[in-house]
């Protein structure tokens, strides 16, 4: 399925934002302000933001205003707190769950890419407040590998972020043996391919080959598994195991940004072919080559619908679902080789 590679769209985030955060929620594409704002979105408001080249002035001040809620959001002790209502007033308490490494992941990305001196400086502060902290959940450890990676793309010393890294790896379960369902849990549940990515990436902070080429080979295995009939088809909200039908859905967005965030990543470091190409199925899935044959984004907007179902789409365009576009985009440009 020959698809032009479009570039991303800002126009639909800035307008779910106002000045306290990215909404969560939206009806078709109006923000709903009765659900508030959480800080999953608001750091991959900062990844986005801040890794995007040449970035204009309503996206470094997206950036300003993400990287002052995950302040916010952040306990003494660096746990984090996820959900604040409309008015301003967070809704729970602090804690080291997935919110707590997806911010790392945001301060480790601003503070290594950001084209503003106050966000890269603001950030590491941040940062080196977040690390004190380890999580037992493995994708929350896995995300804040992820931000500790790119610390060290900038600062190769940086003690803090190396310890991190190291800890994770030490978490790592040891391979299960067996070459039909390599998997290092009995399900695909969600975000999965970031377990991938993060051995990746320590093995790549750690020079340590073995645990980049497990990386390597589980996500290969992944993409493998997450794909039928030429096109993506994700693991859905439900999960997924060795003996499911599937096409199943309802599949989210995010599976499928997730996954082109660990290619992207696997293609800085290995030359295989598979990973460009995972990359740019992920855009292809986005624009309607998936298991139902619907778009999945608005183009005019850079808006992304909310879940793939059998008999159509959620069209309800929230802040998830708009930055695994913008995401998926950011990285399916390095490689396509269509004018755009």
């Amino acid at each position: 399925m020959a698809v032009t590679t479009p570039t991303p769209r800002f126009d639909h985030l800035l307008r779910m934002t106002d000045r306290r955060g990215t909404f969560e929620h939206a009806r078709l594409d109006e923000p709903r302000h009765e659900y508030g704002y959480c800080t999953d979105d608001m750091a991959r408001v900062l990844v986005v933001a801040t890794r995007e080249p040449d970035p204009e002035g309503p996206l470094n001040g997206l950036a300003g205003l993400a990287l002052r809620f995950l302040n916010q959001a952040q306990a003494p002790d660096g746990a984090c707190r996820n959900r604040m209502d409309s008015t301003g007033n967070w809704a729970d308490e602090p804690a080291l769950e997935d919110c707590w490494g997806r911010c790392i992941w945001g301060l480790g990305t601003a503070a290594a890419h950001s084209a503003v001196g106050y966000v890269r400086q603001s950030a590491i502060v941040q940062f080196e407040r977040a690390i004190k902290g380890r999580s037992t959940w493995p994708r929350a450890m896995a995300f804040a590998t992820l931000g500790a990676a790119e610390v060290l793309t900038a600062d190769p010393e940086h003690r803090g972020a190396h310890e991190l890294i190291t800890d994770y790896v030490a978490s790592i379960a040891p391979p299960n043996g067996d070459a039909a369902w390599p998997w290092p849990e009995q399900r695909l549940t969600y975000g999965n391919a970031v377990l991938a990515e993060a051995m990746i990436a320590s093995g790549v902070a750690l020079h340590d080959t073995t645990v980049r080429q497990r990386g390597l080979d589980l996500l290969a295995w992944l993409l493998d598994y997450e794909t039928a009939d030429g096109h993506l088809s994700p693991t859905p909200a439900t999960g997924r195991g060795a003996d499911d039908p599937r096409p199943a859905f309802d599949q989210q967005p995010i599976e499928v940004s997730t996954l082109a965030d660990a290619c992207a990543r696997a293609a800085a470091v290995d030359a295989n072919a598979i990973w460009p190409e995972g990359v740019l199925a992920a855009a292809r899935w986005f624009q309607g080559d998936n298991d139902a044959g619907q778009p999945m984004w608005d183009p005019d907007t850079g808006g992304g619908f909310d879940g793939l179902h059998a008999d159509g789409v959620n069209r309800n365009q929230g802040a998830e679902s708009t930055l695994a576009v913008i995401s998926t985009l950011q990285h399916a440009r390095r490689f396509s080789t269509v004018p755009q």
